[in-house]
């Protein structure tokens, strides 16, 4: 980095997340403006975070500081068992403080989560399938005749309810499965808890969000669109030595206030 910069860290399954701050961009008009990109890890050199965590496997020369590493138990979402997974309890801790009411996080990513906090802000369970890629790769091994297929799901296009050919009712059967996992999970939640809003987030997430808006039931105030969440939440509770920092406005960005109120 030959600029000033923050950086944070969440390592996932398949990809390396990233969130940074130029502090060079201090004094310019407006407050400094985090980005968040993704990459695999050889993709992208190692800089040491001013925070980071980990649910993925951890490489032996990562040589990340342990000091700086976030766990569960950093994470103040009550009621989370020691199983939960860190990147689970931030989205759901997140989520909840950010909309201030029930929520379901439904993480699109090599695992879709479905995460629920309930109305006291307390970790209330949830489910986990596998993600697109996982479903893909296993039907291209799993049969004779079935490509196997890389890359994740198209963002941002619906696609056809009924493709003829063989990829793309693979992918379609896929996004539109995952889609109506997540619509029913949040029938159910918004049963027993109307005000609860449901918050789509992880690398699959811009490619269910035309299929889940499609639906009648998840009004523009009910689903919230928030890719980088867990980042952001990582952000939130390790700002390091400087404080004002906002999400980029871009497409991967937010426009809430930053920071929020100390947790």
């Amino acid at each position: 980095m030959s600029r000033r910069q923050l950086r944070w860290l969440l390592i996932g399954n398949s990809r390396w997340h990233w969130a940074e701050v130029d502090l060079e961009t201090r004094g310019i008009p407006g407050e400094p403006r985090l980005r968040f990109w993704h990459a695999s890890p050889e993709q992208e050199p190692v800089a040491t975070p001013i925070a980071w965590a980990s649910v993925g496997p951890l490489p032996a020369s990562a040589g990340l500081p342990v000091e700086r590493r976030l766990q569960l138990a950093d994470v103040p979402l009550a009621g989370a068992p020691a199983w939960l997974g860190v990147d689970r309890a931030l989205a759901g801790w997140w989520a909840a403080r950010q909309l201030g009411r029930p929520v379901l996080v439904a993480d699109a990513g090599t695992v879709l989560s479905l995460t629920r906090v309930d109305g006291r802000g307390r970790f209330a369970g949830g489910r986990l399938m596998a993600g697109a890629a996982l479903q893909l790769a296993a039907m291209g091994a799993g049969t004779e005749a079935l490509p196997v297929l890389a890359g994740g799901l198209a963002a941002g296009e619906q696609g056809e309810d009924w493709p003829q050919a063989t990829a793309d009712a693979m992918r379609s059967g896929v996004v539109q499965g995952l889609a109506a996992a997540v619509l029913e999970a949040s029938r159910q939640v918004r049963a027993l808890e109307p005000g609860c809003r449901i918050v789509l987030t992880g690398g699959d997430g811009a490619a269910l969000l035309p299929w889940l808006r499609s639906s009648a039931e998840l009004e523009a105030e009910i689903l919230c669109h928030r890719p980088d969440l867990c980042l952001e939440a990582l952000v939130a509770l390790r700002p390091g030595p400087f404080g004002g920092f906002r999400p980029d406005p871009g497409p991967r960005g937010s426009d809430r206030p930053w920071p929020p109120p100390s947790p």
